[in-house]
């Protein structure tokens, strides 16, 4: 091999290895751009927000929309109603998501797999579907315009489901049938045993479902049939967008939904490890 045939071969990986950091970069740039403009546009002043061409930087950041938020709607109560919704619910999905999917993938019933498989076929049915049939089981049940209403229906996923029994398959059954020879129950070994084993899934599971449920709109107007003491702070919000009267108040709206967005952006940094954990090793067993 000559020396420019091994120049030519060592350049070719550096040149691919720059034009994919390059890709890299742009799409990180295009996914954060939204979230950079709605923080910086909550700092700008009034006039700032009307200014044409747009300032991307303010020039004299104010924190002044932040303070109006509260003054417009009830930030603390919604905040907190979005935290006990995505929260509880949240708890019932891994709970119900690891019983589930250890049954299926350590016991074996009659018809576990045409059941496994109708479990499936819900994960194709629009939300849209299933919202009335819920809508008139949550009115039977006395819990209309209430948050259990919001949470009880959603206490099990299917999607759940399938990953954690994805990943509880992997688990040795050796593991498993010695922690039986020594009398641990079912429930010890699904908790002591299978749970550690499957920590990046449950990272990952919880972080889905409680950004799924933080941000959840149709599903709590639906139920909450007005009872704004029990709105969550994503539908407080559109009480920002009918204040808005023009660009004069644009910076209330993007400070309002700043504030909304912190909780799943935090819990976001301390589950990264494990979602990214969570992602390789299923790409390992796949």
């Amino acid at each position: 091999m000559s020396a420019a045939t091994r120049s030519l071969s060592r350049e070719r990986p550096s040149g691919r290895k720059a034009l994919l950091a390059t890709a890299m970069l742009l799409v990180a740039v295009a996914s954060a751009f939204p979230l950079a403009w709605m923080v910086l546009s909550s700092l700008k002043t009034s006039a700032e927000t009307m200014q044409v061409p747009p300032v991307w930087i303010p020039h004299t950041p104010t924190l002044e929309a932040y303070g109006k938020v509260a003054g417009v709607i009830n930030l603390g109560r919604s905040m907190w109603n979005s935290l006990v919704i995505a929260t509880v619910t949240t708890a019932g999905i891994l709970v119900t998501s690891m019983m589930a999917g250890y049954a299926f993938a350590k016991y074996s019933f009659p018809g576990r797999s045409l059941l496994f498989a109708l479990l499936i076929a819900t994960m194709f049915l629009p939300p849209i579907v299933t919202l009335i049939p819920l809508y008139r089981m949550v009115g039977s049940m006395g819990l209309s315009a209430s948050l259990a209403g919001i949470i009880v229906p959603n206490l099990a996923n299917a999607f759940g489901i399938f990953l954690m029994r994805q990943f509880i398959a992997g688990v040795p059954d050796d593991l498993i049938d010695a922690a039986r020879m020594d009398g641990a129950s079912e429930l010890l070994i699904l908790f002591k045993i299978v749970a550690p084993s499957v920590a990046p899934a449950i990272a990952a599971l919880a972080l889905f479902a409680f950004v799924y449920h933080w941000n959840s709109y149709l599903w709590p107007l639906t139920v909450l049939q007005g009872n704004a003491d029990a709105y969550p702070i994503v539908i407080s919000l559109s009480r920002l967008l009918s204040y808005n009267r023009g660009a004069i108040n644009t910076g209330l709206v993007m400070a309002g939904a700043t504030l909304a967005v912190l909780p799943p952006l935090v819990l976001f940094v301390f589950l990264q490890r494990f979602f990214v954990d969570s992602i390789v090793g299923s790409a390992i067993k796949g």
